[in-house]
């Protein structure tokens, strides 16, 4: 004997029952088989279950786990107050179900009810199912409509349709049909395998908790959804108490760590955490998580979050100092709750709140640098934090200026600065409020990914909904954060009203493709309650677009009472693929130099042009004296030659004076990627004598990338140095740019912004990392208004290693020689420049020009007073 299945049909005034084993004697073949239960069967405790299959021997229940629809149809009288009843049938026809009864449903007209079947088999995909009821309600018949099954362990949703009534009254009479698959609906989702999971509360004093608690699981393949542990049961994480649950998850490999916290700031919500235990129940793979510390904030750290590395493996808890720098402009402060979240090589920290400032009291205030300690699990390589704020207060918008991350005790120059330099506010720039940061380099913004959400309420009675609504993105390089769609592209004052689509744009990492999506709403408001129809997902850079059916209830008060839920793509179009473009624009420091207009351009390369772009956001854009960034999506037009800029006269003040536009687009290119390379393993190793690590062995080598172009120069905007440009000073600059083979000449210049702007340049080496090449361009010049011949940008020819150590022996003679080699390569143009007649045809303005030649073009040359070109 294998297994039993056992439980009560929950009837009477106290039907739950806590079943501690069952001992079956075979009285013909003298043995006796014991089946220990040690759970409870009733709907109000534990998992709320009222029968089980249990496995002789076992130590606990086994179970696979079958998430069941019954969907009733939408006719008048379809309901009933019957039990229901199902079987399902393995693909052989062999083994099945066993009759399982469905419990807590409703079956009223129109309504999908949900069920959670746990079975000993694994019977997916099934051949058919066997529905019915008991004929014992007044009012019994039923119209059933389908019933959809998914085994989340095989990753295999079937639909079988019905249509039908199971009625005494009506049609053959039938109350049990037989139900077969429509294969043409059969959908694979992700796999998810059960575990079974044990936390252990300490028992000293206080040690148990009332407060909601949340667990997130990563191995070495990925990481779990963020979970609630909840159950049926009221008394969950008491003193010396263990409490048990069963998850599922997906195939993550080995696990390497875990994080729990709890949600509850005040001062009773304290839990001191003993332990964790996660067993895989199929292959009993076990794993322990050790913690012994309390998550509470008047003690130890006064943190209600742990991360807890897996027993035996090697990863460490370590510090993370964690700088936030609000901008110092107007109204940069705010008092939202912030959050960030640490990603790395190895994983993420979580979101973090930012509760406890290491030192400022007000935090986020104009100006300010608060520091945080975020404790985590070693990350690796730190590559992007995720930073937010919930939006809540009238003073919510923030302005962020960068955020700086580095293990605690190690050096300030070891931070890695990740730059923002943007509002994080719904009234601002584009609206958003979370922002996906990357390390200070160039096109910071090109990297990051639209993706244009379209929300569809159902048309059905009451399908609106008050509450707030937010999603989360699964592709196959990685997971957004929960975000909070707080602003809508289409300008809608409310949101998920019956029959309407809402549309929103989030920007983020790209995840790459789509495979499934979170979508849910807070349960806020007098009408919580939402019908959702559908979500269109639309990724203009990808060229795809994904389609969500829902078609169901996210309501407490309706169907399964879930109020969030996890759907598939039905279909994944094709549509026109873009590009992402950066364009720069700078209004001038004039008197009524800024305009109340709609701005507008067009990019034109070499092939093709782009539609007209609008160049609007939600700041109050143009105005004298700022540079605003724009980032617009539109087909790849190839190399920029130029652009149309306008607008369209409209508002009080609508004239502009525009000083420049600079465009950067992504664009396609060779560059060198680092690659660990595992070492072969000796074969002829004697085996009884102890093998010592092997160190993996570092190459590189040529892949095809997205790298940033440009039409403008290159800002050298991160140095090796804190102050660049000092007197007798190397600075060092890393700059990615398209593969652009024997460099022959560069361009550099300063822009007399300030009046310490003279600089004399002593010379300029650039190293191509991909083959180790360096080129030597000796300057030896003044780059000044005032100093030489009054230029402030030089074009510079290389010269070989041989004449740069010729030169420190004789710096005049190398000079000399260096002008003599210069001017064979160059020409000098003389420019007239007249200016017109007009009324107040001159300008106060810096004037660039740009000369264009069958060989070359000589860039963006500011001309001065003391004007000569060299090309």
């Amino acid at each position: 004997m294998a297994k039993i299945t056992i439980g009560h049909n929950n009837r009477g005034s106290s039907a739950g029952w806590f079943l501690d084993k069952v001992s079956v004697d075979d009285m013909g073949n003298k043995e006796i088989y014991e089946f220990p239960v040690n759970q409870w069967f009733a709907m109000d405790e534990a998992d709320g279950k009222i029968q089980r299959d249990i496995l002789v021997g076992s130590t606990q229940p086994m179970a696979i786990v079958y998430n069941i629809q019954v969907m009733t149809g939408d006719i008048r009288g379809a309901g009933t107050n019957s039990k229901i009843h199902i079987v399902m049938h393995g693909t052989k026809g062999v083994k099945n179900s066993g009759k399982v009864f469905l419990e807590g449903g409703l079956f009223e007209r129109g309504l999908i009810d949900i069920f959670n079947v746990e079975i000993c088999e694994l019977i997916s995909p099934l051949s058919r199912v066997s529905i019915g009821h008991d004929n014992g309600a007044v009012g019994a018949g039923w119209y059933c409509e389908k019933v959809t099954i998914y085994c989340p362990f095989t990753g295999i949703e079937q639909t079988f349709p019905c249509g039908r009534w199971l009625d005494e009254d009506e049609a053959d009479g039938l109350i049990e049909r037989e139900l077969y698959e429509m294969v043409s609906l059969r959908q694979k989702r992700l796999k998810k395998y059960p575990w079974t999971l044990w936390i252990f509360t300490t028992d000293m004093k206080g040690a148990g908790t009332d407060a909601q608690v949340f667990l997130q699981i990563y191995g070495e393949r990925g990481k779990s959804d963020e979970m609630k542990m909840e159950n049926n049961t009221e008394d969950s994480f008491e003193q010396g108490q263990v409490d048990k649950f069963t998850i599922e998850m997906p195939d993550i490999g080995r696990l390497q760590k875990l994080r729990i916290w709890h949600e509850k700031r005040h001062p009773f919500a304290g839990w001191h955490l003993a332990k964790v235990t996660l067993m895989k129940t199929l292959t009993k793979e076990k794993y322990s998580f050790d913690c012994g510390r309390w998550l509470d904030i008047n003690e130890d750290d006064n943190e209600i979050i742990r991360e807890i590395p897996a027993t035996g493996r090697r990863r460490i808890l370590i510090k993370y100092l964690v700088t936030i720098c609000t901008g110092n402009i107007s109204g940069s402060g705010t008092d939202a709750s912030v959050f960030l979240n640490v990603l790395g090589d190895l994983g993420d920290s979580g979101e973090r709140l930012m509760y406890m400032s290491k030192n400022n009291v007000n935090k986020f205030e104009k100006g300010n640098h608060d520091e945080f300690l975020i404790e985590a699990v070693s990350l690796g390589q730190v590559r992007r934090v995720r930073v937010g704020h919930d939006g809540r207060g009238g003073g919510c918008g923030w302005f962020l200026d960068k955020v700086l991350v580095r293990v605690d005790g190690t050096p300030e120059s070891e931070a890695i600065e990740f730059p923002c330099d943007r509002w994080l506010d719904r009234n601002e720039d584009d609206g958003q409020i979370i922002r996906e940061l990357v390390p200070a380099g160039e096109g910071l913004r090109l990297f990051n990914v639209n993706y244009q959400i379209a929300i569809k309420t159902g048309s059905i009675n009451g399908a609106s909904s008050d509450s707030k609504v937010f999603v989360k993105m699964y592709g196959e390089k990685g997971d957004t954060c929960k975000m909070m769609l707080m602003v809508s592209e289409n300008d809608l004052s409310n949101y998920y009203e019956t029959a309407r689509t809402d549309i929103f744009t989030v920007e983020t990492f790209d995840i790459g493709t789509i495979n499934r999506f979170l979508i849910g709403h807070t349960n806020e408001g007098l009408r919580a309650g939402w019908f959702l129809d559908s979500v269109v997902i639309s990724v203009p850079v990808h060229g795809k677009q994904y389609m969500f059916p829902s078609h169901r209830w996210l309501c407490k008060d309706e169907s399964d009472g879930k109020v969030e839920v996890e759907i598939y793509p039905s279909e994944i179009l094709d549509i026109e693929r873009m590009i992402n473009y950066e364009v720069t624009v700078t209004t001038g420091n004039l008197r009524n130099g800024g305009t109340n207009a709609n701005v507008f351009c067009q990019i034109y390369g070499e092939e093709g042009k782009t539609e007209v772009l609008a160049l609007k956001n939600r700041s109050n854009n143009f105005e004298r004296g700022t540079t605003e960034i724009f980032k617009v999506e539109a087909i790849d037009v190839g190399k920029v030659y130029k652009i149309r800029i306008g607008h369209d006269g409209s508002g009080i003040g609508d004239g502009w004076f525009l000083e420049m536009v600079n465009i950067k687009r992504l664009t396609m290119a060779m560059v060198q990627v680092e690659v660990k390379v595992e070492p072969k393993k000796d074969k002829k190793k004697d085996k009884k004598k102890k093998k010592k690590e092997e160190e993996v062995k570092v190459e590189y080598i040529e892949e095809l990338q997205e790298v940033v172009g440009d039409t403008g120069d290159r800002w050298l905007r991160k140095s090796n140095n804190l102050n660049k440009f000092e007197k007798n000073q190397e600075d060092v600059f890393n700059i990615t740019a398209v593969d652009m083979g024997v460099l022959k000449k560069l361009r550099i210049r300063q822009d007399n912004s300030n009046a310490n702007a003279a600089w004399f340049l002593e010379r300029v080496e650039i190293t191509d990392n991909k083959d180790d090449t360096t080129y030597y361009f000796p300057c030896k010049r003044w780059l000044a208004i005032d100093e030489d011949d009054g230029q402030v940008a030089r074009e510079l020819v290389p010269v070989d290693e041989a004449f740069m150590r010729k030169g420190e022996d004789d710096d005049e003679e190398s000079s000399t020689t260096l002008g003599l080699e210069q001017k064979a390569m160059s020409t000098t143009y003389t420019l007239k420049v007249k200016t017109g007649e007009k009324k107040y045809a001159g300008t106060d303005a810096n004037v660039f020009i740009t000369l264009f030649g069958i060989k070359d073009d000589t860039g963006n040359t500011y001309l001065n007073e003391h004007m000569v070109l060299g090309s």
